[in-house]
């Protein structure tokens, strides 16, 4: 009897401290870019979004990071910087993949390991990129300039934006299709968007995808 009260104690310690990690590293945990939101029709919003100031770097057709992108980030926020600074980091992590023309994909003859993740400069190509959002506080007195020539300091501006908002792991086949559902959606309301979509991703790699917050954004012009 008393080892199986032991277990549940320890067991109970355990789930208690996973927890705790898990909320600690959640994006409850980090500032979270401001906005208004003006209409909601169910996992669709119309926000308005003040001017934004980010860190930014180019980025390839992947959606995790893995070409580079977000380690160049997290090396700025971490202290990569003319200032030595530590930036906190925020949500959400902004992404436009690079996505090749049909002229710039790859023909049938084309081995697999000719053709190398984009980087953005190839001819045919919109150049893709990753941005974190700096922190309202930083952006207010004085962001530290990149010492990485690849990571540079850009303004988004403000605006309003028609948003889906959506669970599960953001990859570009997912997004295409709640993308798609999106535009509809801006159709249906006679409005016109502009610019190139945008993904918004709020979640740590480790958060289970029933719990993850993906979201894809397309501003709205003026009227």
């Amino acid at each position: 009897m008393l080892k199986k009260i032991l277990y549940l104690v320890t067991a109970i310690v355990i789930c208690a401290i996973a927890f705790t990690g898990w909320k600690l590293t959640s994006r409850s945990a980090y500032e979270s870019a401001e906005y208004t939101v003006l209409e909601t029709d169910e996992q669709i919003e119309l926000r308005s979004y003040p001017d934004l100031m980010l860190v930014t770097t180019a980025m390839g057709t992947r959606t995790q990071g893995d070409d580079g992108s977000f380690g160049r980030l997290f090396q700025y926020i971490s202290g990569g910087n003319e200032d030595n600074q530590k930036v906190a980091m925020t949500t959400p992590v902004f992404m436009e993949p690079q996505s090749p023309t049909e002229e710039s994909k790859p023909s049938e003859e084309s081995k697999p390991s000719e053709q190398p993740e984009p980087t953005g400069e190839t001819t045919g190509q919109k150049t893709g990129q990753m941005g974190f959002v700096i922190p309202k506080t930083v952006a207010e007195t004085s962001i530290p300039n990149p010492t990485n020539d690849q990571v540079e300091v850009t303004q988004r501006p403000g605006g309003t934006f028609a948003v889906i908002r959506f669970a599960g792991r953001n990859d570009l086949d997912v997004c295409q299709q709640q993308q798609s559902v999106l535009k509809q959606w801006i159709e249906k309301r006679g409005l016109q968007s502009e610019g190139e979509p945008e993904i918004a991703g709020y979640d740590p790699p480790w958060t289970p995808g029933p719990l993850r917050r993906n979201e894809i954004l397309i501003r709205i012009a003026a009227q």
